[in-house]
């Protein structure tokens, strides 16, 4: 188990080793199996600077860790890199003095983080609304993130550019008043429409993807309904109710229709049917001119913060994605296997 909590200077994690477990593993390798983003030699040096106790007691990062072994470890918290604006060509599709509405690609990042500090969706946006702002405005100027994609997800993201109107529509978001409707080309033969309830949380056995959770986690709810089939594929407009880590590639996952191209959660390879011949090649054509998942957010709505005005936006599909769509569509004939 794994429990991790932040102040405002130090991170802090309890890790237990359940009883019964015979983890025959180093204290340092298993605490960097669990810790994401926390390389093998930040660990070791967190163990000999006195940041790590086992049962309360200083060990070395050789120690062999025992089933009924209890893990504290606090590590203090370097301030993150202040992010700093970036050109670069943005697909803004609508703006006004309190927001805009941007189609994201599928190769950028949204937020700076580990790992991506620069050239993130945030980094783009620092720069085009910080054009005619004198330097002292600049240094206060935050974009307003209110909702996410993932980076290998493409579609309409809404940002606020002042607090009230982050608040509003995060208020929206929270409520679920707002409206997202996402396109992705699924594995299988989905029904004609249905609902997917499980709630989510990072998976115990890799802390770097999220899983359906029998206990704990968070609630998430997807709706769905199928608008092409393929061959031993899909393609759906799915809803959120809720809009949690990987909700649409878990959920899918999770009932047998593997997002296609999704790496992460094995959509990227022949779920269903033969995989042989020229249905093989015909595939991993599609694998490489689509090197991600084929997901991507198709239209947002929401409750304008200022005039109180539903407005609603629609995108194209993207050419990676519209060109996979328009080979299936030329070349899968429909199946009727049942695969739920």
């Amino acid at each position: 188990m794994i429990i991790g909590k932040e102040g405002s200077q130090k991170t802090e994690y309890v890790l237990e080793v359940p009883d019964g477990q015979h983890t025959d593993v180093r204290l340092d390798v298993y605490i960097t199996s669990f810790i994401q983003n926390a390389s093998r030699n930040k660990v070791q040096k967190a163990i000999k600077d006195g940041h790590v106790f086992v049962n309360r007691k200083a060990e070395k990062a050789s120690y062999i860790m025992q089933a009924g072994d209890k893990i504290e470890i606090s590590l203090p918290k370097p301030p993150p890199p202040v992010a700093k604006a970036e050109e670069m060509e943005l697909d803004i599709v609508y703006e006004d003095d309190s927001l805009l509405v941007v189609n994201k690609t599928a190769d950028m990042v949204v937020h700076p983080a580990f790992g991506n500090w620069s050239g993130t969706l945030v980094n783009g946006l620092l720069h085009h609304t910080g054009k005619n702002l004198s330097s002292a405005e600049k240094k206060t100027l935050r974009p307003g993130i209110v909702h996410r994609l993932d980076k290998d997800t493409s579609g309409l993201l809404v940002v606020a550019k002042t607090d009230e109107a982050h608040q509003k529509l995060a208020e929206q978001f929270a409520k679920k008043d707002a409206e997202r409707t996402y396109w992705a080309i699924v594995w299988g033969n989905p029904p004609e429409e249905g609902t997917i309830e499980g709630n989510l949380g990072r998976s115990p056995r890799d802390r770097k993807i999220m899983t359906i959770l029998k206990e704990g986690g968070k609630s998430a709810v997807t709706h769905f309904r199928r608008l092409e089939s393929f061959d031993h594929l899909a393609l759906l407009e799915i809803q959120l109710e809720t809009g949690r880590t990987h909700q649409i590639r878990v959920h899918m996952q999770h009932n047998g229709y593997y997002v296609f191209g999704d790496r992460t959660y094995g959509g990227d390879s022949v779920r269903y049917g033969p995989n042989t011949g020229t249905r093989k090649t015909m595939f991993n054509n599609m694998f490489a001119a689509l090197p991600r998942q084929a997901l991507h957010a198709k239209t947002l709505g929401f409750e304008h913060p200022d005039t109180g005005e539903f407005v609603e936006f629609d995108s194209s599909l993207p050419p990676d994605f519209a060109g996979v769509l328009e080979k299936l569509r030329r070349n899968c004939k429909p199946d009727i296997v049942d695969y739920g």
